[in-house]
């Protein structure tokens, strides 16, 4: 895969500084509590709570979404992309499930590409044609490529782990000489940190699954074309439905909470109107000085997906290599 190692280098990095934030905060909370220890057992604890996420992480994925094992039998046309795909990324072929959340999309999972798993939404399966099914099933099988997945899971839980103990020690009774609060402040500073980090990497790995779907035989319009469509499809989803699955929409194609903003930008460049996106309007997107507004570069900043006008503008200069 072309200039991967970016990529990795970028996963290195966050790992790194977002395990020193929840080795540093549990060293000044065990402090304060008077558990003692040396710095070792710090490191320790942290290290158990980062291999608990690896372990435990692919399991937590597929309960939250609801993903059963979909067989040869049910979708031998799915089986068969998968494979296909499988076999132009010179990876094991993963395992395909069938997720009950009912907004269409898809996602990967696993520790490893030797373990890796697709998931896809059943409402995905009749919304998109045969190409764009494909492409959004050959961007997964990157993020399977990268191993991105895996380190997905395992750094989303440390911001959070930063929130509740900031929770935890703002709130508490025993506060001598506002000890407790400072932590708590300083809590909510690493928690915020490590969140713009986690949003950052996620955003980051969504362009080279892009990349790697076009590397693997995919149209690069045929993905854009998927992706205007499960816009619509999260736009359409009701509030239960979006908040029910919001801590893992980073797993998806999309950001789910951005459908309604994300088809404002597709109008723009669907050009005849008909809620897709064709190979000849692709070109028109690259030929075209597209820009993206103040509000929505902050915006992007809060999201687990690059800004959908990027995103395209970027597909639209892979269909012209």
């Amino acid at each position: 895969m072309k200039g991967t190692w970016k990529l990795q280098l970028r996963l290195i990095v966050v790992m790194a500084v977002l395990f020193l934030i929840v080795y540093t905060l549990a060293s000044i909370a065990g402090y304060y509590l008077g558990f003692g220890g040396s710095l070792s057992f710090y490191l320790i604890i942290s290290l158990i709570i980062i291999f608990a996420q690896y372990w435990f992480g692919p399991s937590i994925v597929k309960m939250s979404m609801k993903v059963r094992p979909l067989s040869e039998t049910e979708a031998p046309h799915i089986h068969q992309m998968v494979e296909e795909l499988a076999a132009e990324a010179g990876i094991k072929k993963p395992k395909i499930g069938l997720s009950e959340v009912n907004i269409p999309n898809a996602f990967a999972y696993g520790r490893s590409s030797r373990s890796g798993h697709i998931a896809l939404t059943r409402p995905i399966i009749g919304l998109l044609t045969r190409d764009e099914l494909k492409a959004v099933i050959g961007h997964e099988m990157g993020h399977i490529k990268h191993n991105d997945m895996i380190v997905t899971s395992m750094v989303s839980v440390i911001p959070m782990i930063c929130y509740y103990i900031a929770l935890s020690f703002m709130f508490s009774n025993n506060n001598e000489n506002n000890s407790g609060f400072i932590i708590g402040i300083i809590g909510y500073v690493f928690y915020f940190i490590g969140q713009l980090l986690v949003l950052c990497v996620s955003r980051i790995r969504e362009y080279y699954a892009d990349a790697a779907s076009v590397e693997f035989g995919n149209k690069p319009a045929a993905l854009a074309s998927a992706l205007y469509k499960l816009s619509y499809g999260a736009a359409k989803a009701n509030n239960e439905e979006l908040k029910d699955i919001n801590t893992t929409r980073a797993f998806f194609v999309n950001d789910i909470n951005n459908g309604a903003r994300d088809i404002t930008s597709f109008r723009q460049i669907d050009f005849d109107g008909d809620g897709s996106i064709s190979d000849e309007e692709l070109r028109r997107i690259s030929e075209s000085n597209i820009k993206v507004k103040s509000s929505a570069k902050f915006m992007e900043i809060l999201s687990t997906h690059p800004d959908m006008l990027k995103r395209v503008k970027r597909l639209s200069e892979l269909e012209n290599q």
